[in-house]
């Protein structure tokens, strides 16, 4: 593991960026991504309703239940451990058959490609709550949650997008195997595998084995990771950096295997942990990069030093009796 702090102090270029009066600026709807969104929405409520009011003539197997968790769990670690510390943050280096297993561990989120995710949450960093982050919270709780997926990028973003770096991801074949082939390994990984798998090991109907993957599952996946951009950017404790709006949400954290410490990320974003505290039950993402580093899959750990942590506490971290909560 490295002690890494050259780069440690390289906080957001949010101040860079003039706030924009949303009146002046109209980004046109995506009407393509509202169409999905709201399908697999609506399968939600469908679903909710089906087992909420015992509407099924066939009752549903434990195991089907045991293996949606499942999914869950290992398409968000693709998410955390991958699209987020690895490629995005640079926060480790992974052999190459620890990337392609990421890779399809994400792709069975069904969020999108790594590519377009890295370079979103690039900028995002760089300019975090302004008009060129994408989820911008000062937009709104709404907004920053899910509404930035409904619109079209603002101005700024695109203005500010040309100085993101993206040339590590690009010379990635398994990144660039993902964006050629997203949408077939999103019905691969994300639909066909986890749907067949139930009806054929252990003879679930394809209604419940549809109903739980495709909607419940994914759905509940979704809005998981998008809380770390809206509740743990409003709601929280800030021991790190006072002034950010990024805050430490335990809720987020047990909901994304560790990433709701997020104050301790936006000011420590290229650490492996993404905490401070890398054993907490809460950051299981962190438990696997570092079973992965003990095995020689994962390597080149990067974190701060405990000095240097403290150093910036002292200087822009908590302060008794200040306010943490969003103006």
């Amino acid at each position: 593991m490295l002690a890494d702090d050259t780069d440690a102090l390289v906080f957001s270029k949010s101040n860079a960026v003039k706030q924009i009066a949303s009146e002046e600026v109209r980004q046109n709807l995506v009407w393509k991504n509202i169409f999905r969104l709201g399908f697999f929405h609506v399968g939600f409520v469908f679903a909710c309703s089906v087992y909420g009011f015992g509407l099924s003539a066939v009752p549903i197997k434990w195991l089907t239940v045991l293996w949606a968790v499942i999914c869950y769990y290992v398409s968000g670690l693709g998410i955390t451990a991958g699209v987020h510390r690895l490629w995005s943050h640079r926060a480790y280096k992974a052999t190459l058959g620890l990337r392609i297993m990421l890779m399809l561990m994400y792709s069975a989120a069904g969020l999108y490609g790594i590519f377009y995710w890295v370079k979103d949450h690039r900028i995002h960093h760089k300019y975090s709550d302004t008009d060129a982050d994408p989820h911008n919270v000062k937009r709104g709780f709404f907004f920053s949650h899910i509404g930035w997926l409904m619109v079209e990028r603002h101005p700024e973003y695109r203005r500010r997008q040309k100085e993101i770096d993206l040339s590590d991801i690009i010379a990635d074949p398994v990144v660039m195997f993902n964006k050629k082939y997203e949408r077939e390994l999103f019905i691969i990984f994300c639909i066909a595998i986890p749907v067949a798998v139930p009806v054929i090991f252990w003879g679930e109907t394809l209604l419940h084995a549809i109903l739980t993957q495709c909607f419940i599952r994914f759905i509940f996946t979704l809005h998981c990771t998008l809380s770390v951009n809206s509740v743990a950017h409003l709601w929280g404790y800030r021991p790190y950096n006072r002034v950010i709006n990024p805050a430490e949400n335990p809720i987020v954290s047990l909901l994304t295997a560790g990433e709701g410490f997020h104050n301790y990320h936006h000011t420590f974003p290229w650490d492996y942990k993404a905490s401070e505290w890398p054993y907490l039950s809460l950051n299981s993402t962190t438990l696997l990069i570092h079973a992965l580093w003990k095995i020689g899959w994962a390597y080149d750990l990067r974190e701060p030093s405990p000095a240097l942590v403290q150093k910036v506490i002292n200087e822009i971290g908590h302060k008794p009796n200040a306010s943490y909560l969003i103006h």
